[in-house]
């Protein structure tokens, strides 16, 4: 992950975000949605984080496999701040997703397998940053993080997309034989929003992780300018 030079991606960003924002409150619904009602917006927010989560934390599982391969801080630190940016991001869909699980099924949890192979993948993802933080050593701890991060992937796709896919009893849209919301989309103009705010949401979480990147690259050549004075006058 490189910084980009120029603003024209966190303009395009803010542009998407508050498009997606306001014409997601404002666009005429479908008259058949069920008892989606208007919670049905929701489809604006909690999905492409979703999606737009799954993109950052494979960006991370990259620069984790590059990192072993040939390691260096830069790819340690990509790879550290694009998972923690995915977790953050899979906070807020964990959370909209609730709140539109309470609206529609009357609790905000049920006994669903892709809501249980959520929690379980972000349970390990929450090992992956108590991995970092309890490793004194840097060196070590990159190692194993990166190590972690390669394992960890794959499983969390395997417990969020392939489980609920093959289960033949999961109420959550798109898992097994439930509904899918193309069967509530009949004019299109959802799609209007939709693909836009997995644009949209992408892009901001690769801009919080672009600026946190940076602020630990010029944290480490602090310390290592500190240690290096330090070192000169011991």
């Amino acid at each position: 992950m490189k910084s980009i030079p120029n603003i024209w991606y966190k303009v395009l960003t803010v542009l998407i975000v508050c498009y997606v924002l306001a014409y997601g409150l404002l666009i005429n619904l479908p008259s058949d949605v069920g008892n989606l009602d208007e919670t049905i917006r929701n489809l604006f927010y909690h999905v492409p984080m979703w999606f737009g989560m799954m993109l950052i934390l494979l960006a991370a599982w990259i620069n984790s496999i590059m990192y072993l391969v040939r390691p260096s801080v830069k790819r340690n630190i990509y790879a550290s701040e694009l998972t923690n940016t995915g977790i953050l991001m899979g906070l807020c869909g964990l959370f909209t997703g609730m709140f539109w699980a309470y609206n529609t099924w009357g609790k905000a949890w049920t006994n669903d397998p892709k809501l249980n192979g959520v929690a379980a993948g972000m349970a390990m993802y929450a090992g992956y940053w108590l991995l970092q933080k309890s490793v004194s050593d840097p060196e070590r701890a990159a190692r194993l993080s990166a190590v972690y991060n390669v394992f960890v992937f794959p499983l969390f796709i395997a417990l969020i997309y392939v489980m609920p896919k093959l289960s033949q009893f999961s109420i959550h849209p798109g898992s097994g034989e439930s509904v899918n919301f193309k069967a509530y989309n009949k004019t299109n103009n959802m799609e209007l929003v939709f693909y836009p705010a997995v644009i949209g949401w992408t892009l901001l979480f690769v801009w919080i992780s672009e600026i946190r990147s940076r602020f630990q690259l010029i944290k480490y050549k602090k310390n290592n300018e500190e240690n290096t004075v330090k070192h000169i006058i011991s």
